[in-house]
């Protein structure tokens, strides 16, 4: 309707598009406005006419025009258009019920890399690592749903220095029976232990050097100690991954890309890129307002950019992407500016636009930053734990007959904070404040899912209630209906603008303004009444909307209980 209608007003003003007129077509602020209204401020210059007179002017050569309009008005400078209520509440309703609704095949035939969550192996996963790896799964199912193929890379960061800092501490301090007894907690003490004994005797720092140096030659030892650490940290990983319901299609972290990095210097050689700078070689990059980018360090061993320079030519050959999403935090905005630099003046005018940095804001618990190396960790599986744990309280005192707790308890403990991360543009910090989190009532991930919960409960008790049939539209045309359908018009242009901005917080807002716009048609209109027609109706207007916030909620990898 609202295509037909920007159509419909481009041929009748001058120097405007369709896409043009779809842009400033306005919901107003208030339903007894209109539907739609359409400012004609922009015109007055060009048509050499007053606003006003431009709004009575279109409304004159476009009244009549479509079926759905039901009235046109003039208020000021606006032209306000009054759709037909049964027909946009029968439109709705129908595009609403169809599978992919909100989704579309714009990516249909295209491929999408995203590189997310990646934690340092041999390092715990800590809450920080929440935020890359909840936002990277929301965009893979949000380019998903808009029909791309999407490769999830979790490019582990296995391979380094700081292996052969474990090693070192390893060998000084620590145990095989301690390592196996008590996993990566007794590889963080090792790591912690290390830097604090580096401060008081530097030759440690060398100590460490040398060992990567070795694990770059193929030492047995060193790589089979290497990949001891690495088995010990996928264990943990997973778990944490089993909680968040998150899967990846390929793990090749940085050592897969290890015996590809001298290609790399090679085209940077042949390129005439490469240069030495004080026994180290760098690609120079002044002209462009940036530190250079180090290919090759001075001890001979490689650096995480030349990996990731080898990394993206793999995927490019591999998948063929027209876009590579790297979610990772913000102080890492400079390197992966370095490095997209680089591929660039290789030849590949591509990387302009293919290689995209997603970066976001840091993350506390209740206002403590989090550092990894000061040992003031908190583990991103017991945040989640805990807040089951906390639900499950809650469900023992306000619902204690309930079925399945655990599995309610973990859809709504994870999916608070899953929430709680996405409501706000991914480049703020996160505050993990439990009273916020787990807040039934507010903004929040258990008052979404609660409303779910609820239209399935209304729908739980008409069993006979088909779903699929036709209903009498014209009973679901009062206000609250009105906007709550208008809030359910709002999916296909929340996805759209979710993946065009990489904000999955357009979803996570939408999410509760359905749920809010439900909440007050559900209190303002009894749903199950004896009137078989008025029931059948909102049953199903509670059906779209259970399945809307459903969809929506799975975008951001989260699931929704049936009862709660």
């Amino acid at each position: 309707m609202k295509e037909q209608l920007a159509e419909i007003i481009a041929k009748n003003v001058e120097g405007l598009s369709p896409d043009d007129i779809l842009s400033l077509l306005e919901v107003p602020p208030k339903p007894e406005l209109g539907d739609y209204a359409f400012p004609c401020f922009r015109l007055a210059k060009t048509m050499h006419k007053a606003p006003n007179l431009i709004a009575e002017d279109l409304k004159a050569a476009i009244t009549g025009s479509l079926d759905f309009i039901d009235e046109i008005k003039v208020q000021g400078a606006y032209c306000n258009f009054y759709i037909k209520k049964d027909l946009f509440v029968k439109t709705m309703l129908e595009a609403a019920c169809k599978e992919n609704f909100g989704g579309s095949d714009t990516g249909a035939g295209q491929a999408i890399c995203i590189d997310y969550s990646s934690p340092n192996v041999a390092k715990n996963f800590h809450v920080g690592h929440l935020r890359t790896t909840i936002i990277g799964n929301s965009l893979y199912k949000i380019y998903s749903k808009l029909g791309y193929t999407v490769h999830r890379i979790n490019h582990l960061g296995d391979w380094g220095t700081q292996f052969g800092k474990l090693i070192v501490a390893y060998k000084n301090w620590g145990s095989k029976e301690a390592v196996e007894e008590r996993g990566i907690a007794e590889l963080m003490e090792l790591y912690v232990k290390f830097h604090t004994e580096a401060e008081q005797d530097e030759t440690l720092i060398e100590q460490a050097r040398a060992w990567f140096v070795k694990m770059e030659q193929g030492d047995e030892e060193a790589l089979s100690i290497w990949q001891w650490f690495k088995d010990i940290s996928m264990i943990e990983y997973r778990r944490a991954y089993q909680l968040l319901g998150v899967e990846f299609d390929s793990y090749n972290g940085e050592s897969f890309y290890r015996d590809k990095t001298p290609a790399i210097i090679e085209r940077l050689e042949n390129a005439h890129l490469l240069k030495e700078s004080e026994g180290a070689y760098i690609v120079d990059l002044e002209e462009y307002d940036m530190a250079p980018c180090i290919i090759k360090k001075a001890d001979g061993g490689s650096i995480y950019a030349t990996r990731d320079l080898a990394a993206i030519f793999y995927r490019k050959e591999t998948y063929d992407f027209v876009k590579c999403l790297y979610v990772t935090g913000q102080e890492q905005k400079l390197h992966f500016a370095q490095v997209f630099k680089v591929i660039e003046l290789l030849g590949n005018d591509w990387a302009a636009s293919q290689l995209i940095h997603i970066p976001y804001g840091l993350v506390s618990l209740e206002g403590a930053k989090l550092s990894t190396r000061s040992g003031n960790i908190i583990y991103a599986e017991d945040i989640l734990l805990e807040a089951i744990s906390k639900v499950k309280e809650v469900i023992e005192e306000k619902n204690p007959e309930l079925e399945n707790k655990d599995e309610v308890a973990k859809m709504v403990g994870v999916g608070a904070i899953i929430f709680n991360d996405l409501y706000n543009q991914r480049i703020k910090d996160v505050s993990f404040k439990w009273e916020k989190i787990l807040n039934f009532e507010g903004e929040t991930g258990p008052y979404v899912q609660y409303t779910y919960a609820r239209c399935s409960s209304l729908l739980r008790a008409v069993p006979d209630f088909d779903e699929a049939a036709d209903v009498d539209y014209s009973l679901v045309t009062d206000l609250e209906a009105m906007e709550l359908l208008k809030a359910i018009n709002k999916f296909p242009k929340a996805v759209a603008d979710a993946a065009e901005k990489y904000e999955p917080f357009l979803i996570s807002r939408f999410a509760i303004e359905v749920a809010q716009a439900f909440n007050r048609f559900y209190n303002s209109s009894r749903i199950n009444v004896p009137e078989t027609n008025i029931r059948n109706a909102r049953l199903k207007l509670t059906a779209v909307t259970r399945k809307t916030l459903r969809d929506a909620l799975a975008l951001l990898g989260i699931d929704c209980p049936e009862q709660m």
